[in-house]
């Protein structure tokens, strides 16, 4: 399978830079999500085929841009679907690309933004993976490189069910990268418990995905040791679901974001994306952005080489995790 792009001068077809962003496909693969701004970001019309479209021109832009990671999950959506028509159209790209996903969360909006008791429906057992990985694999194929445990909090079955640890090895040694995603105040905890389980004496999990960002850098010290695992550890929600955005980071909770940004001449999403890339832990970076224009923001993080010092003047922004969390939860979904 296609590997995660390393730090450093990697090179693609003709050359072509390889950069340690990918795309996630969150804001995108359904008319609603947390993403502050939305209303600006997507067509009024949230159509199925508007939507598709829009997922195909990131990926586009992504690929030529250098990215070649994008990730989905059951819940966003029609994600998986419009990424495996993406790949089924550009067999250069199917080649190239790194695909990972997520089950433990059901899709339950009706393709409606907004006015839905629950966009989404969390469980992490053997019944609903069995249910998930068989709908991925419809969609997805043999491109599926990476399935993670979505959101996965201390409490999570995915961390002691034995029969769901036998179903995770199973795919495993299929060749398929086994991981989880963490969210909550508590990622550093999931983190740990999650390097210890073991299958047969062997560790199950390899990869994870976490959100690290300048207002909540608490799970930093777990991530490195992951990373020091060998796992793959992939940042999310790095600018804090549009929080740390131009058109948010207006507060004086963000003012040093925007200074660094001044300074450097840059925007205040690809400083805070740079930020992240610029942790030793993080082999990959995921832009949220549901329009063209930001992933080309966001992508310039790349060209950006943030200094000890550069990092150390954003750590005014960190907040205690409870308290990010508590703010994330009150977001509404547009």
């Amino acid at each position: 399978m296609p590997t995660a792009p390393a730090a450093g001068a990697v090179t693609g077809p003709a050359g072509s830079p390889i950069t340690r962003f990918g795309l996630g496909t969150a804001a995108v693969g359904r008319p609603g999500y947390i993403t502050l701004g939305r209303d600006a970001d997507l067509p009024a019309d949230r159509t199925i085929e508007a939507l598709r479209r829009r997922t195909h021109a990131l990926l586009d832009a992504a690929y030529a841009a250098g990215v070649r990671y994008v990730d989905a999950a059951r819940s966003y959506g029609r994600a998986e679907e419009f990424v495996a028509d993406w790949l089924a159209h550009r067999p250069e790209a199917a080649a190239a690309m790194t695909v990972g996903s997520k089950w433990g969360y059901t899709y339950t909006a009706d393709w409606q933004a907004s006015g839905v008791a629950a966009h989404e429906v969390k469980e992490h057992s053997a019944a609903v993976f069995d249910r998930q990985i068989a709908e991925t694999r419809a969609l997805l194929g043999s491109h599926l490189d990476v399935y993670l445990v979505h959101s996965v909090t201390p409490d999570s079955p995915a961390l002691t069910d034995p029969a769901l640890h036998a179903r995770l090895a199973e795919l495993a040694a299929q060749g398929v990268r086994v991981g989880l995603s963490t969210s909550g105040p508590a990622q550093a905890d999931t983190i740990r418990e999650a390097l210890a389980v073991t299958v047969d004496g062997r560790p199950l999990f390899a990869a994870v995905q976490a959100t690290w960002n300048p207002l909540e850098t608490s799970a930093a010290p777990a991530l490195a040791e992951a990373h020091a695992a060998g796992w793959l550890v992939v940042v999310k929600e790095g600018m804090a679901n549009g929080r740390l955005a131009d058109r948010n980071a207006t507060g004086d909770d963000t003012a040093a974001l925007r200074a660094l940004a001044t300074r450097l001449g840059a925007s205040c999403d690809a400083v805070a994306l740079a930020a992240a890339a610029a942790q030793p832990w993080a082999d990959l970076v995921l832009s949220g952005a549901a329009t063209v224009d930001q992933l080309t923001s966001n992508l310039t993080a790349a060209t950006l080489h943030l200094t000890p010092a550069d990092l150390a003047s954003l750590t005014p922004l960190a907040e205690p995790a409870k308290t990010y969390w508590h703010t994330r939860a009150t977001l509404p979904w547009s």
